[in-house]
């Protein structure tokens, strides 16, 4: 099947620049390696959505939030690093 495509002097200009480095043999060849990349590409995005999805649902189903004082935090993670200092 063959398919005509019209490109913009920016993207002719890159396929004719490629072809002339001798990395690719022809622009059919150039295309289909465009392709394979844009494929893997969505597979990549399509994966870390679906982490995302993933990790969404985990949160959702931990149960309810709770309050969050981050003075208390601050203040038990000093802690710690000052024992950790002391030990050493």
């Amino acid at each position: 099947m063959g398919i005509n495509v019209n490109l913009t002097p920016q993207l002719e200009d890159l396929v004719r620049s490629k072809l002339s480095s001798g990395l690719y043999s022809s622009a059919s060849e150039l295309v289909h390696e465009a392709l394979r990349l844009m494929q893997a590409q969505d597979h990549l995005r399509q994966a870390k959505l679906q982490e995302l999805r993933l990790e969404v649902c985990k949160g959702l189903d931990s149960g309810p939030s709770q309050p969050w004082d981050a003075d208390a935090l601050k203040r038990k993670a000093r802690s710690r690093l000052s024992a950790k200092v002391a030990s050493s």
